[in-house]
């Protein structure tokens, strides 16, 4: 009840009537043990009180307790369980008396309820019975005997958690089970009373509510099933007899107990009369009732057999013994217990039928059938229930037959559980074997009884059961059906066929048991069987028989059934086997070897031999008595002359067989004797010309497995042959031994036997069969080998290495100058070191033999892993080095095997010295190796890390190993020597040495910094010593010179990993001063050699780093760079660092030229931590007043030289300058710039706008460009830093030197950028069809190679005037107050415009030369790489830049003529294909705002797009202009017409993605900047719509992480989504709310998934607000439903709101202009009420925008219309709707042309006949195409597409032609 419609099926977890009465049971009677579990039970519903006395019964209770007991008898079940829920509650709260008045009423509403359809109420009604009752306690009593029928009837309720409800209420109730019981026999009358009502009910009667008729029917069924199943239980438990042991403790049962014992005793009496025997429920459709009828009648017959009169057994008879055709598996249970009772009780009952036609046909139908579902109920019962069968009823021969044959038939309606197919064989045998214990139960005398006998053991036995065991069955009985599932597995413990031959052994155990006689009949019949399936031809037949028996043989040993019996051999195999023996040697079949082999094992090699040979006679044997064991002299006779030359001679497929038979027969009293024999026969034969290697090998692998098997038994290690020695013979030993010194002669067999010998193939397998001795002699040999090979090695670095080899193998001597095959020796060794790896580990004490081996391994494998990574394309390289990686290969095998825990078993010492070479041999390959790629030295760190690996116990032996492999040679280091951490003195030695050296150092520096990386710093350069550090700063110090190296520099590698280091270890801070102080000493010594420096650049100290060129010094400026910056060192470090260099500044009077060189640099980065601001009351004052000392003097000594027009190079002029420049920081960012880094006294700034000043004076000081580089480049910083730090001093003279200084630089490099661009156009104009693709891109290419010093003056001016602009900005810092802004802003637009030109010339020559090719444009876009800070000032200026300044420039080059012109020029930049990413948003942000946006879209030559309002123009035309003469710009065109579908298969970063977005985003801004209701927005929207490709909106979801937005919804977490979602769903929101993309455009570089996936939510939210029919168009065609819902849901949640707010706030601004007109909004509703009032007409139009606005469609209604015919109404609605749905763009401006078209129709304007509307709804023409028959006019668009659709030019009114 309360499941899914039809028969509610008896529940698992309801106990059984029998189980259930043992509970209840007195607990004095042994049967009580369980102890009552508290089941209640059920009652039927009483009518219903009326609706006028309803209320009656709550007045006296608590009003909220009344309420929800009236909710009760509500129909529906969500309203009793909420009601039912709340009444538990409120009863918890009450307690003792409070719940008096409640009970009457409960009592009521209980008994109603346990009867409800619903589980879910029932269970609810016995959780609120469990409160009343623990509430109400003792009280309960007067009301116990009304409520505890029902209570009883609910404990076996259908639904386990009902029942279980149910029993915890009733335990709540009486937790005693003494109580319980007591209960039950004082409402003993009560109950019966109430479940024989129960049983007398029908469906019809059941309820007076209108329920359904299966509703009805399954309520019926449960309640008679739960009232049978109570009754047979309360039978049980009211009627059981106590055993007298039980009752010893009781003084007598008490008068209660009599009484219901009588009242039981009477009511089963009326109710089996009543109910004629439960006859009518045996037939029951329902299985629950069927089975609580069956379990009634057992507990009937068990408790009350005097109801049962003859009639009545007579009745029951077939009803009960022909019960087999009940298939429903949950009856069968209480079926059988019904079955045996009834035949036990009555056996007179089988002579009122038909036994073979009622019983014995339905019993042969239900074994067929697998006992319907139940065989682990009802195999077990089979036996119980031939011993219940009377003798007389059946033919003791056919019904055995019978019975077994159908038994066994039902395996094939089993399920697949090996459980099922044992339960069905058990009873096989246990049913067989008492079929013939008890044939003299069926037959008379005693040749019957035999005979009876035997013909069960022939057709059963071996018809059925043998034949199915060998599935050969060919006779009158078909064999057995067999399931696929079946599929016979020896691996399986449980498969059908091992438990059929058990089955098997146990019958025939107990014949023997039973008559030895006996089993002599199965056993003859088997052997003739067999005996006659060898002889038949087909082979298929032959070997299956064979394969069965070995199986059959196997079970022998298997089960131990069999032990201490003889006649498995004796009168089964032992016969079988004599007479197959001859036939089996003779035939040589696999499987006739394998039956000796498995026969000998299982009987034994003495009890078998003698059964094998027979009457076979030799010249030296007699015939052996028959049942003795053989003689040890005859069985080695035997042995030796029959069995050794049969299976050891020759070698072909059955060569395994025979050896395992071989071995089989070795007895443990003979073993020695027999294995000599076998050794020797071999080892003779083979020096008589008989080669065979692979059966030797065979041999001693199988005796290998046999070891193994002799010693796992329990007297380990004492049985002979259980240790390897055992094995051992001098044959084998002298034979390896020569194999590996007579080399050339080796071959796989040979290599295969040695591997056999040593062993050690596997972990589990390193058993040898030679003695230590013997296996270092051959160890030896194979070492000799592979240093041949090694010797001959095409790396000279391996080669050299082997020389290492032999000098650690110092007590070896070898002799490699033989002239062997060095590949074929080497491979035979590589062969026997991959096939015997862990005996090797039998080595251990040798040490230097060990660890030579193993080194000689790793090397050679290195050889192969290296050698693989380069491609030799020479023909001749790569046959050369196809046989070394033969030999490799098998190395590399090797090393595989290798792990941590085989190298934690090897000897220290080996793996000592194996460390020592190995490293070397890195070495040696990492410096000799001139051509290692990248690939080949992340080889050598992987492999160096597994040395460390394999090789280091501890941290102290890693480090040891590391230091080997620093060790100082004559190429490493380069620059730090690692004994006295001084610089290395590299003067004087020659150039092509130094490169070399060097070359070799950046490679071993890379190889360091790769084992950095993966290792980490703290393993590798730092030694932990007496828990501190002795660290290895020399070593970092070689790695910072060395700066850079193949695959890697410091910068990106190895900085971030030492700064992660030193955060992590407080304690590294001396690691960090000595690393200080190596690099200063080492830059003071060679600062002589950074002269020229900075010759013709702008140095910035921070951000350039790498345009130092002296090693030291660059190490030096990086690292403090990094320390101050990670905040790792601060002011005390600083003013150590300027104290340590002050004191070397000057040596006695004599300035320290290399230190005042390298002292601007340091300076630069430690001034500010020196010169903190001190945030008091005194600005401007510091406190560091030694430093203010220094830096005036500096100043002064700056003064004392003449000005730097007049420097010449010989002076130290320069030095001080930088000096003074880098102690006055300033920042470069604008945003940063409008604070100073540093606060300077009054001293200072007058000495320092001195000095500034001072340049002026000199003559010629203006002519900047014509003086020194460095002059320039003093000059332009000085400028900058006098603005920055004096600049409010400035007076008019000053600026005006600042000024031209800047625009002269600026200028002389554009004239340069628009020569070169001229230059390009000139070249790419002139260049032929006739000239060669590769001559003019190497000609372009030096046109563009543009080396004029100009570019770098330039770069000096623009950086100056970049961090002027930044200050002039920020004028609150009251430093600039003397510039007035009309000096500024003139100077300030023409240096910008400069700028521009700047900028343009760059674009401008890239967009030529991409007219010629894509390689041209290439070629020019490379030169910006070359100065990219330029590039990148350029681009920062033009940023800036005003309109005005943009407009003059485009005008200036418009009007220079070229063949691009600007707009080209910026979307060549944009779109270049070596972008740079500062470069393509400063021409994004130019195109995408005025003055240059109304140029980018449109095309030159085409119609001006008008800035006209529609409402003001002449409608009497044909409307707007058409939209074919509009055409868009080529480089727009391409990407909004002819987009490709091949973009959607193209990476998410990929170039023409990003243009795509862009060319989108540029469009979509320019159109929403155009003004509403113009003639050229409404052109250009028109044109998009009709020729854009929709795939732009298909690409922008694939970078949209909508799955993301879908997975967080369906986890309903509101305002929870992913980060990469939500950064999105915020730019379609902000595109949405400003009409831009622009904020996302900047954010974009460099580009990445997460940036594309921003700028595509933006460009969608654009879309929306500008196209959104467009939009909605391409969402109502999409096919894929699953991704339009995603799309919407996302639109929904980020996208509509916004833009319905928009829409609706545009409408609420509208000015309509119109007394007639006039609307009103609804924000919570996303309504408009367009109220449209004429004369005394009015219509009101309700425009609803939806939740997923635009995507669906705008949804238009009328509510009110006065004076306006149906027809009017009709059209103006629809007419709305389409202007409303059409409309891309604001919906306010759809108002107002509907608004405008309403006008027209009063004004008399005829409507288009096609559309019904007078104003286009596209393109807002009016109609003026006539007709010249029935003078109808059309809109011109809406004809042309009637002409189109209808494939005819006739009018669509009269049909004429027009």
């Amino acid at each position: 009840m309360g499941k899914p419609k039809g028969d509610a099926a008896r529940s698992k977890a309801r106990p059984s009537s029998s189980s259930l009465a043992a509970s209840l049971l007195p607990s004095g009677s042994a049967a009580a043990a369980v102890g009552f579990g508290g089941y209640v039970g059920s009652s039927r519903f009483d009518t219903s009180l009326s609706n006028e006395d309803s209320a009656a019964p709550f007045l006296d209770l608590d009003s909220e307790v009344a309420q929800h007991l009236q909710r009760l008898s509500r129909k529906d079940p969500t309203t009793k369980i909420k009601a039912l829920a709340s009444l538990s509650e409120l009863l918890k709260q009450k307690k003792g008396k409070e719940l008096l008045p409640i009970i009457p009423q409960w009592t009521f509403e209980y008994k109603k309820l346990i009867l409800d359809y619903n589980r879910d109420v029932r269970r609810a009604t016995h959780d609120v019975m469990s409160n009343v009752v623990t509430g109400v306690g003792r009280d309960l009593a007067p009301h116990l005997k009304s409520i505890m029928g029902p209570w009883w009837y609910s404990q076996f309720d259908l639904a386990s958690e009902v029942s279980q409800a149910a029993k915890s209420s009733l335990q709540a109730a009486f937790p005693a089970q003494e109580k319980r019981l007591d209960a039950l026999n004082l409402c003993s009358a009560e109950i019966f009373a109430y479940l024989e009502e129960n049983l007398k009910l029908t469906p019809q009667n059941l309820s007076d509510k209108a329920l359904a008729s299966d509703e009805l029917k399954e309520m019926h069924q449960q309640m008679i099933s739960s009232s049978l199943v109570a009754l047979a239980t309360l039978l049980d438990i009211l009627l059981h007899e106590p055993d007298k042991a039980g009752s010893a403790n009781v003084n007598a049962e008490s008068k209660l107990a009599l009484k219901a014992r009588r009242v039981a005793t009477s009511s089963a009496e009326k109710l089996f009369s009543f109910h004629k025997c439960f006859l009518n429920f045996l037939k029951s459709e329902s299985p629950s009732i069927r089975s609580a009828t069956y379990s009634l009648l057992s507990s009937f017959i068990k408790n009350v057999p005097e109801v049962f009169g003859e009639g009545d057994v007579r009745c029951l008879a077939p009803a009960l013994l022909g019960v087999f055709r009940e298939n429903n598996p949950a009856c069968h249970s209480a079926m059988w217990e019904a079955v045996l009772l009834f035949s036990r009780k009555f056996p007179q009952s089988w002579a009122h039928l038909n036994v073979h036609k009622s019983v014995l046909n339905h019993l042969w139908q239900f074994l067929k059938n697998g006992c319907f579902g139940s065989p682990r109920v009802s195999y077990p019962a089979l036996i119980l229930f031939l011993e219940v069968m009377p003798k007389q009823s059946v033919e003791a021969d056919k019904f055995f037959v019978n019975f077994f044959k159908n038994l066994l038939a039902g395996r094939s309606m089993c399920d697949s559980s090996s459980t099922d197919q044992l339960s069905l064989l058990r009873a096989t045998t246990e049913c067989f074997l008492w079929g013939l214990r008890n044939a003299s139960r069926y037959c008379d005398g005693p040749n019957s009884i035999h005979d009876l006998q035997v013909d069960l053991i022939d057709k059963v036995l071996v018809k059925i059961l043998w034949a199915d065991f060998f599935d050969l069955s060919k006779g009158s009985i078909p064999p057995i059906p067999r399931k696929p599932a079946e599929a016979l597995s020896m691996g399986n413990s449980f498969s059908y066929l091992q438990e059929l031959g058990r089955c098997i052994l146990e019958i025939l155990s107990g014949i023997n048991l039973l008559e030895q006689n006996l089993l002599s009949f199965f056993c003859n019949a088997v052997q003739e069987s067999f005996l006659n399936m060898l002889q038949q031809e087909n082979l298929e037949i032959v070997t299956g028989s064979v394969r069965r028996m070995i199986d059959f043989l196997l079970l022998f040993e298997r089960f131990s059934v069999l032990e201490g019996e003889s006649w498995p051999l004796d009168q089964f195999m032992g016969p079988l086997l004599s007479k197959a023996f001859p036939w089996i040697k003779s035939s040589e079949m696999l499987d006739g070897l394998k039956l000796l082999s498995v026969s000998a094992s299982v009987f034994g090699p003495r009890k078998i031999v003698p059964v094998l040979i027979g009457d076979v006679e030799t010249s030296t044997l007699l015939p052996v008595e028959k049942g003795r064991d053989m003689s040890t002299e005859k069985f080695i006779k035997v042995f030796q002359e029959i069995f050794i030359p049969w299976c050891m001679d020759g070698y072909d497929s059955l060569t395994p067989a025979r050896q395992d038979l071989l071995l089989s027969l070795l007895d443990d009293e003979c073993f020695t004797q027999q294995w000599s024999d076998v050794i020797s026969h071999v080892f003779n034969e083979q020096d008589q010309g008989f080669n065979n290697f692979a059966a030797m090998k065979m041999l001693l692998e199988k005796a290998r497995k046999e070891i193994t098997k002799r010693s796992s038994g329990q007297e380990l290690n004492q049985r002979i042959g259980s240790r390897p020695d055992h094995w051992h013979h001098r044959l084998i030993e002298s034979t390896a031994i020569n194999l590996v010194r007579s080399s050339p002669t080796t071959t796989t067999s040979t290599s295969q036997f040695l591997c056999s010998v040593l062993g050690g193939s596997t972990e589990d397998s390193s058993i040898s069969f030679v003695s230590r001795s013997s296996l270092v002699l051959i160890y030896r040999g194979i070492l000799e080998n592979l240093l041949s090979f090694i010797k001959q090695s095409p790396l000279c670095s391996v080669n050299d290495t082997c020389s290492s080899l032999i000098a650690e193998a110092v007590d070896i001597e070898f002799d490699l100058s033989s002239s062997v095959d060095v590949i074929a020796v080497a491979k035979f060794a590589a062969e026997v070191i991959d096939g015997s790896f862990f005996s090797l580990k039998a080595l251990n004490q040798d040490v230097t033999l060990f660890s030579t081996i193993w080194s000689s391994i790793f090397i050679i494998d290195l050889e192969g892993r290296m050698t693989s990574l380069v491609d030799n394309t020479l023909y001749e390289l790569k046959e050369k080095r196809k046989d070394r990686n033969l030999v490799c290969d098998f190395v590399h095998a090797v090393c595989s095997k290798m792990n941590n825990q085989f190298w934690k078993s090897i000897n220290y010492d080996v793996r000592k010295s194996s460390a020592s070479i190995l490293v070397q041999s890195i070495r040696s390959v990492v410096l000799l190796e001139d051509d290692l790629q990248p690939s080949q030295l992340t080889l050598l760190c992987v492999w160096m890390i597994e040395v460390l690996e394999y090789h280091s116990l501890d941290q102290s032996d890693e480090e040891n190993i590391c230091c080997l492999l620093l060790l100082e040679s004559d190429v490493w280091p380069m620059w730090v020597s690692p004994s006295s951490s001084a610089s290395i003195n590299t003067y004087g030695v020659p150039v092509h040495l130094s490169e070399l050296r060097k070359s070799k150092s950046q490679r071993f520096v890379s190889f360091i910094n790769s084992l950095i990386m993966e290792m980490g710093i703290h393993r590798f350069l730092v030694d932990h010593k007496d828990n501190g550090f002795a660290s290895q700063a020399w070593l970092s110090a070689e790695i910072l010179c060395t700066w850079e190296w193949p695959g890697g520099n410091v910068q990106n590698f190895f900085l971030p990993t030492l700064v992660s280091f030193c955060k992590s270890e407080p304690s590294s801070g001396g690691l960090l001063d000595s690393i200080f102080d190596i690099l200063l000493n080492g830059a003071l010594v060679h600062g002589e050699d950074e002269r020229e420096s900075l010759g013709s650049m702008w140095f910035d100290y921070n951000n350039h780093i790498e345009d130092v060129e002296e090693p030291f010094l660059r190490a030096l400026v990086s690292l403090l760079s990094t320390l101050f910056k990670e905040d790792l060192w601060r002011e005390e470090e600083a003013m150590n660092a300027f104290k340590m260099l002050t004191d070397k500044l000057f040596i006695g009077e004599e300035t320290s030229k290399n230190c005042l060189r390298i002292f601007p640099f340091i300076m630069s980065i430690i001034i500010s931590p020196l010169r903190r601001k001190i945030k008091s009351g005194v600005s401007g004052e510091d406190t560091l007043l030694p430093l203010d000392v220094f830096l005036t003097g500096w100043l002064e000594r700056s003064l004392s030289f003449p000005p730097l027009v007049l420097w010449q190079s010989a002076e130290d002029m320069q030095d001080w300058f930088q000096l003074v420049i880098s102690c006055y920081p300033v920042r470069e960012k604008a945003e940063e710039a409008k604070e100073l880094q540093r606060h300077v006294s009054n001293e200072e700034r007058a000495l320092l706008l001195d000095l500034f000043r001072k340049q002026k004076q000199g003559p010629g000081a203006s002519s900047v460009v014509t003086q020194l580089p460095a002059v320039q480049i003093l000059l332009a910083r000085l400028i900058v830093i006098a603005v920055s730090y004096c600049g409010n001093d400035f007076n008019e003279e000053d600026w005006d030197f600042v000024f031209s200084n800047l625009k002269r630089l600026i200028q002389s490099a554009v004239v340069v950028m628009e020569e070169a661009s001229e230059n390009v156009n000139d070249f790419i104009n002139g260049v032929s069809s006739m000239d060669k693709e590769d001559d003019t891109l190497e000609g372009l290419g030096h046109i563009v190679s543009i080396s004029d010093p100009s570019i770098d003056n330039a770069k000096n001016a623009l950086s100056a005037f970049s961090l002027l602009n930044a200050l002039v900005k920020h004028k609150s810092v009251d430093n600039l107050n003397s510039l007035a802004d009309e000096t500024w802003d003139p100077v300030k637009d023409r240096i910008l415009e400069g700028v521009l030109r700047l900028f343009f010339c760059t674009g401008l020559a890239e967009a030529i030369a991409a007219s010629y090719s894509s390689e041209a444009a290439s070629i020019v876009a490379s030169f910006r790489a070359d100065y990219l800070q330029f590039w990148e000032l350029v681009a920062q200026l033009v940023v800036d830049s005003s309109p005005r300044a943009r407009d003059r420039a485009v005008r200036a080059v418009e009007f220079w003529g070229l063949s691009k012109g600007a707009i080209s020029s910026l979307y060549a930049i944009m779109f270049s294909s070596n972008p740079i990413p500062s470069l393509q948003l400063a021409a994004y942000i130019v195109l995408s705002t005025e003055p240059i946006s109304r140029l980018a879209i449109v095309a030159d030559g085409n119609v001006s797009l008008s800035d006209e309002s529609l409402n003001d123009q002449d409608l009497s035309n044909d409307g707007l202009p058409s939209e074919d003469k509009l055409r868009l710009r080529d480089e727009i065109s391409c990407v909004v017409e002819k987009l490709n579908y091949e973009l959607l298969d193209t990476d998410l970063t990929a170039p023409e993605r990003v243009q795509t977005f862009l060319t989108w985003s540029l469009l979509l801004s320019h159109v929403n900047s155009l003004p509403s209701l113009t003639q050229g927005r409404e052109r250009l929207v028109h044109y998009i719509e009709r020729t854009a490709n929709p795939l732009i909106l298909d690409s922008l979801f694939q970078h949209i992480p909508l799955e993301l937005y879908m997975a967080q919804s369906l986890k309903k977490k509101d305002g929870e989504i992913p980060p990469e979602l939500s950064v999105v769903a915020s730019a379609a929101t902000l595109a949405i709310t400003t009409g831009s993309s622009l904020s996302t455009v900047e954010s974009l570089w460099p580009i990445e998934t997460g940036k594309m996936a921003s700028l595509a939510g933006a460009i969608y939210g654009l879309m929306l607000r500008v196209l959104p029919a467009y939009v909605r168009e391409w969402f109502s065609e999409m096919r894929d439903r699953s991704a339009s819902s995603m799309i919407e849901a996302f639109t929904r949640s980020w996208c509509s709101p916004s833009l319905i707010e928009n829409e609706l706030s545009q409408i609420k601004k509208a000015d309509f202009n119109d007394e007639s007109f006039s609307v009103s909004i609804s924000k919570s509703a996303n309504e408009v009420v367009a109220t449209y009032t004429k004369d005394e007409t009015g219509m009101d139009l309700v425009i609803r925008l939806p939740v997923s606005y635009p995507l669906r469609p705008v949804d238009v209604s009328c509510t009110k219309s006065i004076g306006i015919s149906d027809a009017k109404q009709r059209k103006w609605l629809m007419s709305m709707l389409m202007f409303v749905r059409n409309q891309n763009g604001a919906l306010a401006e759809a108002i107002r042309i509907w608004k405008r078209n309403s006008d027209k129709e009063f004004e008399g304007v005829e409507d288009c006949p096609i559309c019904y509307s007078v104003i286009h709804t596209v393109n807002h023409s009016l109609p003026r195409r006539a007709c010249v028959t029935c003078k109808y006019k059309f809109h011109k668009a809406c004809l042309d597409k009637w002409f189109y659709t209808s494939h005819k030019k006739l009018c669509p009114l009269c049909q004429s032609p027009c």
